[in-house]
């Protein structure tokens, strides 16, 4: 039987008398106290454990891997939208440049460059079809028995935003009811818009065009939690736009980021200031706003898109114009796609929720008909609009009403009593633009309250300019909205090209990804240890008693705050020693949390995310000091963050990403 290893060692701390000092640490011991019937990670994971040297300290250099940077000839950014996605890329040899992808088949006429729907169409057997207006209209035109065939994903990106335990495994439901894994539809996704990139630079250099020259980025809601940020990067492994062993060519920026990043680049006739509805005056039409800002300038950027709405707090540092993050991203699920489900409120409303459920099983395609009828109404609405706006509804929805109740859908509108929606003579719900209106509002309020929240706070009250971007950000309803509300506080100023921002940004920031220098750790995060057990200040179930010592369990011991600021690159280092000088293996485990103060890693939310497993063997015939050295740095700042162990005596080195996912 293989003898358990207990932990010692000394925090570096000044303590004279070393037995008074209660901060002697162990990770993981194996054996289990006879005191206690506790049931705890720390005991029974039967690690063999290791204790620090010294206390933590910051490190302020970057990782060698940041310095040498791969050579890529250009940058592709993908803007993965819950309503609509594109690409766009730049040369880094003309890096002001940037194209948004071409025209795409389908869509509606006269409008060039504009993204796709986030549609998916995959065959019976499960096999991609097609993605975006090709999908749409694909499955529009098949007949309706074949279409419940066939399965049709829309919208689903929010799916990662709703779903509390996120794994590899979770599914999607599509429009017929069947299941399918969202991985594998992110991926298709993914694959689809790499081919369609790759094709477009390869028809632009005159020949085919490789992939190891591409540097991608894929942008995601910065109010995402950390496991739907590590899953969007899994599904790019999946659909071979990277792989895990070159990882660094792959960047998953936030959206509001990359938003920041483009407005402050911004030309003043790019730009629309609302309270005077014309180009910003006061500076010549070659300036940026950069010209606008001064050092230590404060702005927001409200990021509305179709599902979710961010908000994020930059401060421009200049000379060089970086920018730092002044409060953490916040926001919900308040895009766009809550008008949808008020006006589907509205439809229950008046035809009954049971035939709308049935409709949307029954005729699929027929409801997405619908609903893209609605949307192109939705775009129309305006605060200062006064004659009605009419929706087609699709033949099948009145012929399969009269089938499913036996009365007209025009008796349903004069049954409903829903008095601003009437019927119209050619087959249509006429809205008057109040009742339009109204769908907008609980998401628009709930977009105002969530602002007010933010300038309450003080790093906040001196805010200068609020950018409002995203796709949502062209309603005029919530431009009025904002401007009503803030436009006394500070100079609100709308992108022209708002529903491009994102991804024109995100191509400048895979062009240099050192722009962001500050950002707010969105986690606690620590490794598990034990300390010396004091009477009276530790709790008695997590006393352990070892080769007649007695310890506290399972404590918690902290690497960086939820909230800190945290440069770009920032490694936290510290230094740990193993147990007994025989041990062969030590083994780290990484906790994470949402909360600031955490004690315990059994305390409620905190996660394990990350195992550091290095092997001590090898060292026969090299003199290996008595307190052997093993050092563990996290390096954070980037969307992903990175852990390392060292053993100093050998060099010995071992890497983890931190892993949301399968823990």
């Amino acid at each position: 039987m293989m003898e358990s290893v207990g932990v010692y060692g000394f925090c570096g701390c000044k303590a004279k008398n070393k037995m008074k000092c209660d901060s002697r640490w162990e990770i993981a011991a194996s054996e289990t106290a006879p005191t206690s019937a506790y049931s705890s990670p720390a005991r029974s994971l039967g690690d063999t454990g290791i204790t620090p040297l010294s206390p933590s300290h910051i490190v302020n250099d970057t990782d060698s891997n940041v310095s040498e940077q791969q050579a890529f000839l250009v940058v592709v950014a993908i803007d993965f939208g819950t309503t609509s996605s594109g690409y766009a890329y730049s040369f880094t040899k003309e890096p002001e440049c940037i194209h948004v992808m071409r025209r795409w088949e389908g869509g509606d006429p006269g409008v060039s460059n504009q993204k796709t729907p986030t549609t998916i169409l995959l065959t019976p057997e499960r096999k991609f079809h097609s993605f975006g207006y090709a999908a749409r209209d694909f499955y529009h035109d098949l007949d309706p028995n074949e279409a419940k065939q066939w399965l049709y994903l829309e919208k689903f990106k929010m799916k990662l935003h709703t779903t509390g335990d996120l794994t590899m495994d979770t599914d999607l439901t599509a429009a017929n009811g069947k299941k399918v894994k969202a991985l594998e539809i992110f991926a298709y996704a993914l694959q689809y818009f790499k081919e369609q990139a790759l094709k477009e630079l390869s028809d632009q250099a005159g020949s085919e065009f490789e992939n190891s020259d591409v540097r991608w980025v894929i942008t995601v809601p910065a109010i995402w939690k950390q496991p739907a940020k590590q899953f969007m990067r899994q599904a790019a492994y999946q659909a071979g736009l990277v792989s895990p062993e070159n990882s660094e060519q792959l960047i998953i920026a936030l959206e509001p980021e990359a938003a920041s990043i483009y407005c402050r680049k911004l030309r003043l006739h790019q730009m629309i200031e609302l309270s005077s509805k014309a180009a910003v005056n006061g500076y010549s039409g070659s300036d940026t706003v950069g010209a606008g800002f001064t050092q230590g300038d404060k702005y927001v950027v409200v990021d509305s898109g179709g599902g979710t709405v961010d908000l994020t707090v930059h401060q421009i540092r200049l000379p060089e114009g970086h920018l730092k993050e002044l409060y953490k991203a916040t926001g919900g699920p308040y895009g766009s796609l809550g008008v949808d489900y008020e006006f589907e409120k509205l439809l229950y409303k008046i035809f009954g929720e049971d035939f709308i459920e049935q409709f949307k099983i029954k005729r699929p395609a027929a409801w997405v008909d619908l609903m893209i009828a609605f949307e192109s109404r939705k775009r129309a609405a305006a605060p200062d609009r006064t004659n009605p706006l009419n929706i087609t509804l699709p033949f099948s929805f009145i012929d399969y009403y009269k089938k499913f109740r036996g009365h007209s859908v025009e008796h349903a509108l004069r049954k409903s009593n829903v008095d601003f929606v009437k019927w119209s003579s050619q087959g249509m719900l006429r809205m008057s633009p109040d009742a339009m209106n109204a769908l907008f509002k609980p998401t628009i309020d709930s977009i105002i309250e969530h602002l007010r929240d933010l300038f309450q706070k003080p790093e906040v009250s001196t805010v200068k300019f609020l950018f409002l971007v995203g796709g949502f950000a062209e309603a005029p309803l919530l431009q009025q909205a904002v401007q009503a509300a803030f436009g006394d506080q500070c100079r609100i100023i709308i992108p022209q090209d708002v529903g491009l921002t994102i991804l024109k940004g995100a191509v400048l920031f895979g062009l240099d990804p050192a722009v962001i220098k500050v950002r707010r750790s969105p986690l606690t995060y620590g490794v598990g240890v034990l300390n010396r057990y004091v009477e009276g200040k530790h709790p008695p179930e997590k006393l352990l008693v070892k080769d007649g010592t007695r310890w506290c369990t399972d404590v918690f011991d902290k690497f960086i705050s939820a909230d800190q600021s945290v440069a770009l690159g920032e490694l936290v280092k510290r230094s740990y020693t193993p147990a007994k000088p025989s041990q062969l293996v030590i083994v780290i485990n990484i906790y994470s949390s949402e909360h600031d103060n955490v004690s315990f890693i059994t305390d409620p939310g905190v996660k394990k995310c990350g195992t550091l497993r290095l092997d001590l063997t090898g060292t026969s015939g090299t003199a290996v000091p008595a307190r052997r050295e093993i050092q563990t740095l996290m390096q954070f700042g980037d969307t992903e963050i990175k852990a390392t162990a060292i053993d100093i005596a050998t060099s010995k080195s071992v890497k983890v990403g931190i892993d949301f996912l399968n823990y």
